[in-house]
């Protein structure tokens, strides 16, 4: 299976990776790994770590997985004691809006209380360096352009917009980044933040709305759409947002954010019929009806926002980084990727992959 490579400079040391089973973290990893870099991953494998997306790293020395909780201080210490890495790049989160609208309790549990956990210990580990190794040290705090709030029809996200998160996953992930701002400016922790916008690709779960609406279009079930389907988000293929880390990792200013876009605002309603006509292309119905007719509006999300969208303008023109994969044609390698792995889909709906979660220690 093809992995993208990432375009890693500095390909010494080890990062701990937090997170890594999961569906940005489990890219990050295989494309850092790709690039020869020593990653060890640390993830609880909570519903949506899936292991089966790192089956191509199975037997690599330089990949070393370990299910774990970011928020178990004695395991992070012995990971960080015994491995020594040059940066800590935290993907941990429960992320999923609509199961924090029913339990919002993990997510605080995990991306507050967690993230604070890992933060202290960042630190005291810091504080162990010496000269070089203690001024290239960074700890990469992944987080989302949701902590922004909603926009009306028009104008972007900055870094300095105001925080104002209206779901409880937001509220958690603007907990964690206060957290993270706090202690490099209280104990001088060099810290790096990052917010991406919505985020597709190969290995999501496919609760999510565009793998979702994929294999339900494939299946001829309906597509449910929340309320009137004009809700906009940004789409960014998680390759480019990548990319984007391991710029804001290797070169970013030390207590700086960075905004991750893609530049590609759709509405949900016109996501879902560009899926459905890509699939006719392919694959007409037996009916011979158009695929748009599955789709089905439902009540829509409590506090559901109506329109995020980022400007990306500084991580361009402090890091030179812009996104190399248009959403039509990330659009395709998704539809393409989705279709040809029908094994880990159908693993991951099934749970299957829940029944092998076997962490290593090291």
């Amino acid at each position: 299976m093809h992995v993208a490579t990432l375009p890693f400079d500095d390909r010494s040391g080890t990062l701990l990776v937090t997170g890594g089973a999961g569906f940005i973290g489990g890219n990050f990893v295989l494309g850092a790994v790709a690039a020869g870099v020593r990653v060890i991953n640390l993830d609880a494998l909570t519903y949506a770590g899936n292991l089966d997306t790192l089956a191509p790293l199975q037997a690599n020395p330089d990949h070393v997985f370990v299910q774990g909780d970011i928020g178990d201080r004695r395991e992070v210490d012995r990971l960080l004691a015994a491995h020594r890495p040059r940066a800590i790049v935290n993907f941990a989160a429960e992320s999923h809006v609509d199961r924090s609208i029913d339990g919002p309790a993990a997510f605080i549990q995990t991306n507050v209380v967690g993230t604070l956990v890992l933060l202290e210990a960042a630190r005291d580990y810091w504080l162990t360096l010496a000269g070089r190794e203690r001024a290239a040290f960074r700890f990469l705090q992944v987080s989302t352009d949701e902590v922004y709030g909603s926009l009306g029809d028009d104008g972007w996200f900055v870094e300095t917009t105001p925080y104002a998160p209206n779901s409880p996953y937001s509220a958690s992930k603007a907990a964690a980044d206060h957290l993270v701002r706090s202690f490099h400016h209280t104990y001088g922790l060099p810290v790096v933040t990052t917010h991406c916008s919505n985020n597709y690709g190969p290995y999501q779960f496919p609760d999510k709305l565009i793998p979702l609406m994929i294999l339900k279009t494939v299946a001829g079930e309906a597509l449910p759409v929340y309320g009137d389907g004009g809700n906009v988000r940004d789409w960014l293929h998680v390759t480019d947002h990548c990319a984007a880390i391991v710029r804001a990792l290797e070169a970013g200013r030390v207590g700086e954010t960075y905004n991750i876009g893609g530049n590609s605002e759709r509405r949900n309603i016109d996501l879902v019929r560009e899926i459905c006509r890509l699939i006719d292309a392919r694959a007409p119905r037996p009916d011979g009806l158009r695929r748009e007719s599955q789709v089905t509006f439902v009540e829509d999300r409590p506090g559901h926002d109506r329109r995020y969208a980022v400007d990306a303008g500084k991580i361009r023109r402090e890091l030179g980084w812009v996104p190399s994969i248009s959403f039509e044609q990330g659009l395709r390698l998704t539809l393409d990727w989705y279709l040809s792995n029908s094994e880990w889909v159908m693993r991951a709906q099934t749970g299957c992959y829940r029944g092998e979660r076997l962490g290593q220690r090291a």
